[in-house]
């Protein structure tokens, strides 16, 4: 791995970062991050420039959202990348826009009792999630022109609820907890509501600690999520049990049949990580997985190419960087157009682009 820029500005810890899917590209690039300083901040430059030099370089940051009460944990572009959605501890969301330059807030979501952890968006752009301190999972809906309405609280998790991810092409969310467990959600048949149709956890071959994150692959057949306990896991997300033709005969029973036991478990990564795994990213034009942690460290994985492996997926390690920040590694995001960029947000304060080297 090669660090190719330094992007400084923020004043506290930098929790997550966000390209945008549209403005991004591999001579322009847009980039959000946030942090515990209350902003949000909007980066523009070329990734291939690898100048270390602030006064030479082309990235700078082309906009400083400073209106928050507090840490802004949380940050996830429309699919369409004209929206930029925030997660606030003041437990409200926001939804912005650009308008000439200057980004304003044209909707809010509120609901949360305390801290919001994380909000993303759907594929169709239509739905925002978000998860917070107080168990709960929100679904939203944008009804008319940046006019959200609440979809569905979701009650099902025990303890702080980390994050929130939505299927990249299906109306399926998923979220992970500090109750060691992820839970796959789906809209009822009707439409009215959301609910739980399957919980990964330890008796699962899941997690036995906090999950932080998890990431899709480009279709969505598979997944991997982190922990505290120092493990990523992988697992299959592409079965449908209606394809099944020992399951014909259930095909008229309510649609959240459908998505029960689709998920099932692939592979366990261990020993490549020394303290909790706060981040995990699976690209979705290289399908590399890079890995953040609190040992200031990044790591990627590739899927070994072998015939051999016909019946389980094997993962090894082909690249890694101690000390990519001087303390805590929060986040990590494959660049959606670039195979080889990878950006990364630290306690130290500093957002990093790196070129992964072939």
């Amino acid at each position: 791995m090669e660090a190719i820029q330094e992007l400084e500005g923020h004043t506290d810890r930098v929790w997550s970062v966000a390209w945008n899917p549209v403005a991004s590209s591999s001579n322009r690039s847009v980039l959000a991050s946030c942090g515990g300083d209350k902003t949000v901040r909007i980066w523009e430059g070329d990734c291939s420039d690898s100048s270390s030099s602030s006064s030479s370089s082309s990235w700078s940051c082309k906009a400083v959202i400073d209106s928050f009460k507090r840490t802004v944990r949380s940050c996830h572009w429309s699919p369409d990348g004209k929206l930029l959605a925030t997660a606030c501890f003041d437990g409200i969301g926001a939804v912005w826009e650009d308008v000439g330059g200057d980004y304003e807030c044209v909707a809010t979501l509120e609901g949360h009792e305390n801290e919001m952890k994380s909000i993303a968006w759907s594929a169709s752009g239509t739905l925002l999630a978000t998860c917070g301190r107080d168990k709960s999972v929100w679904i939203w809906e944008m009804e008319a022109e940046n006019d959200f309405q609440t979809v569905s609280v979701l009650n099902g998790h025990s303890q702080d609820v980390k994050t929130v991810l939505f299927h990249p092409t299906e109306d399926i969310l998923v979220s992970s907890s500090y109750d060691n467990s992820i839970k796959v959600w789906a809209p009822d048949p009707n439409g009215d509501d959301w609910s739980c149709v399957q919980t990964l956890a330890e008796p699962n071959q899941g997690h036995s600690s906090t999950v932080w994150s998890v990431a899709f692959d480009a279709d969505g057949k598979r997944m991997v999520s982190c922990s505290d306990d120092l493990l990523l896991v992988v697992w299959d997300t592409s079965t449908n049990p209606l394809e099944s033709s020992w399951l014909s005969f259930i095909i008229l029973l309510p649609l959240i049949f459908k998505f029960c036991l689709f998920r099932k478990h692939l592979c366990t990564l261990s020993g490549y990580h020394e303290r909790t795994i706060y981040s995990v990213h699976w690209s979705r034009r290289s399908g590399l997985i890079a890995s953040a942690a609190g040992d200031d460290a990044i790591r990627v994985f590739a899927e070994a190419n072998d015939p051999s492996y016909t019946s389980r997926a094997v993962f090894s390690m082909v690249g890694k960087q101690q000390k990519a920040h001087s303390t805590d590694v929060n986040c990590v995001r494959w660049h959606p157009k670039d195979d080889d960029i990878l950006a990364s947000a630290g306690d130290d304060g500093l957002v990093k682009l790196w070129r992964i080297l072939s």
